[in-house]
């Protein structure tokens, strides 16, 4: 995801959201967790351009 698109999705976010992701972000075993889910899977396709149904 570029910088832009990052700042964007920031910017939607409350600043109390902002701040729940950035601790998620910052703890590796947290995000991983989270990022191994088949949503998070699934959306990071999406996000990416490799989703070919969507």
């Amino acid at each position: 995801m570029n910088k832009e698109k990052t700042e964007k999705m920031f910017g939607s976010l409350s600043p109390e959201q902002q701040k729940n992701v950035k601790n998620i972000l910052a703890d590796e075993e947290k995000t991983k967790q989270i990022l191994s889910t088949p949503q998070a899977q699934a959306l990071l396709k999406k996000l990416m351009g490799e989703d070919k149904n969507g």
